[in-house]
C-alpha cells in the first residue's frame, strides 16, 4: 500500500548547528527519501509517523541493532 522511494545520496551546504564554531557552515550527506501511501489503505499520519522513525534509524544506524 506504500511506495519508498530513495534518492541519491548527496553532499550539501548546511548552517552549522552548533553556534560556537568558528565556520558558520559544514557540509552533510543528504539522502532525499519519499513515501508514497495508498490513503485508503494507510493513514497518511501513520505513514508521516513511519517516515519520522525511518529518519532516526538512517541518522543513527547502530539503533537497528538495539
Amino acid at each position: 500500500a506504500c511506495i519508498l522511494a530513495v534518492g541519491a545520496g548527496e553532499e550539501r551546504v548546511i548552517v552549522n548547528p552548533d553556534p560556537s564554531s568558528p565556520n558558520p557552515f559544514i557540509t552533510a550527506n543528504i539522502l532525499t527519501v519519499t513515501l508514497s501511501c495508498d490513503h485508503r489503505v494507510v493513514d497518511g499520519a501513520v505513514g508521516a509517523q513511519w517516515l519520522q522513525e525511518f529518519k532516526k534509524l538512517m541518522e543513527d544506524p547502530l539503533r537497528l541493532l538495539l
